[in-house]
């Protein structure tokens, strides 16, 4: 295993300099193998701000610009790392990989599925990877449910759950000031917005892609109140509390897979509540859920046998027990980053990758198939919540072995 050992020099240009962008780009900035060669945004003080950074932390001063197609057309640069607004992510990594840069994106909706076909297209078409910065894939708790699934614990998977549940009302509705996208896309859309943050690991977990595929989906979104209500309660008089919001308060999607399992979804974000990933695994030998960190292992768990009563126990033990070999490592090299420290490790998966010449670990199809699920959520729902057909962005391939990521970042085993 490399971490902790650098590899050889990757430069980088950075896309997008949000508050999201500057952090994982001064993570970056930590990796001794890593150089910002370029950075880029459409505001200068943003620019500035990353630039400046990096020259104050004794890292190479970056080449500026307002304009990503300069980024594309710097020969140094190997790849870039795309965090701009949801809506422009595909656009700007077709166009890279089109200019020779590998990719790496995080996290949002499709806007059309014919953005991601594009996508994959053009990386089958240039040879390059497109990497999807999903960090809830290498959170402690996903990876240590990955290995007790890869262990047979749960025996045969029969469904799982997820969700967006994050209180996200001051953000949105702030999102004028702060030049957030979140707020256009709540104005205007109607859909599953945010799907990645749950079904990257439960892709994972079930084989997606590899054996296994998401075939339909239905969606349906509750009426969209929250936001309004906090907008007349925190900026009364102010011309967003007389818009009218798209965006349902809650919208659920469930997913059919073709070996027969079932995927429900949820995205929460205009309510008040705590957050919550909303995760749930269920098999033919047990049960875990996220809110009540509960578990239930078949012939393990407690059962009061007067009644035949199954008991819950705390998942404490088993996330010891079951503690995934590559965070086993990451802990005794030193948590960094954000979220926990799954930030880094996505980042390292990313930089590592490209480093050996390895496939990615979340790849183009992940990336496509994943994406897919907002674009198609808002068709469900605007035909009455009607089923819609999963496009199968691996073309038949998903049903033979074929190349992917090996080592410590590997999420397919």
């Amino acid at each position: 295993m490399s971490m902790g050992q650098p590899g050889r020099e990757v430069k980088l240009g950075i896309i997008g300099l949000g508050g999201r962008g500057r952090g994982q780009m001064a993570l970056l900035a930590t990796m001794p193998d890593v150089t910002i060669a370029a950075v880029c945004d459409l505001y200068d003080d943003r620019v500035k701000l990353a630039h400046d950074h990096l020259v104050e932390h004794e890292r190479p001063a970056p080449k500026t610009t307002l304009n990503y197609h300069d980024v594309l057309a710097m020969p140094e640069v190997e790849a870039v790392v795309i965090m701009t607004s949801w809506q422009t992510h595909i656009q700007i990594a077709v166009d890279a990989m089109r200019a020779g840069k590998i990719v790496a994106m995080e996290v949002g909706g499709a806007a059309s599925i014919d953005e991601c076909w594009q996508m994959v297209r053009v990386s089958e078409q240039t040879g390059l990877g497109c990497m999807l910065l999903e960090n809830c894939c290498y959170g402690k708790e996903e990876m240590t449910l990955l290995n007790m699934v890869r262990k047979g614990l749960f025996g045969e998977l029969v469904h799982c759950q997820g969700g967006y549940q994050h209180d996200l009302r001051s953000e949105i509705g702030k999102g004028d000031i702060r030049r957030h996208y979140r707020l256009g896309n709540f104005m205007r859309r109607n859909g599953e917005l945010y799907p990645t943050h749950e079904l990257g690991p439960i892709a994972k977990y079930l084989d997606l892609n590899r054996g296994n595929r998401m075939v339909s989906l239905v969606s349906m979104a509750s009426k969209a109140r929250g936001q309004t209500a906090w907008l007349k309660e925190n900026r009364a008089g102010d011309p967003l509390c007389d818009v009218t919001f798209n965006q349902g308060d809650i919208v659920t999607t469930m997913i059919r897979c073709a070996n027969g399992e079932t995927i429900l979804l949820t995205h929460d974000c205009t309510l008040p509540r705590p957050y919550s990933r909303g995760g749930r695994i269920q098999g033919t030998r047990g049960i875990w859920q996220e809110d009540n960190r509960g578990i239930y292992i078949d012939g393990r768990s407690p059962v009061d046998e007067s009644y035949w009563t199954h008991q819950w126990e705390s998942d404490a033990a088993y996330m010891d027990e079951y503690c995934h070999p590559l965070w086993t490592e990451y802990e005794a090299f030193g948590r960094r980053g954000g979220h926990g420290g799954m930030d880094y490790l996505v980042l390292r998966g990313f930089i590592e990758s490209i480093q050996q010449g390895k496939p990615f670990p979340i790849d183009v199809y992940d990336t496509a198939a994943w994406m897919a699920i907002t674009a198609l959520s808002e068709e469900s729902i605007a035909m009455g919540s009607l089923p819609v057909p999963v496009p199968d962005f691996t073309d038949g391939k998903w049903m033979s072995p074929r190349a992917h990521h090996e080592g410590p970042y590997a999420l397919d085993w």
